[in-house]
């Protein structure tokens, strides 16, 4: 994965934390997270191989619900 790909997984969580405080129900936040790196690895990352671009939101989406759990579960263990 390129530069870009890694540089949208915090903006994907920082965009799924807005649609959190939103009112949005926190248990869809990886579904976010899954079609906003869809959309950017389609969008951005790779627009001229779609296939690719899918491949490629597929890890952006998923790293960005892997990274949102872990520091999730993280400041959780610290408010206890």
């Amino acid at each position: 994965m390129e530069y870009i790909g890694i540089a949208l997984v915090p903006l994907i969580i920082g965009i799924s934390e807005v649609i959190k405080r939103a009112g949005i129900n926190i248990k869809f936040i990886p579904i976010c997270n899954l079609i906003l790196g869809l959309a950017f690895g389609i969008g951005f990352v790779n627009p001229n191989d779609i296939r690719m671009g899918i491949i490629q939101g597929l890890f952006i989406g998923l790293s960005a619900s892997g990274l949102y759990s872990g520091v999730k579960n993280v400041a959780e263990e610290f408010k206890a």
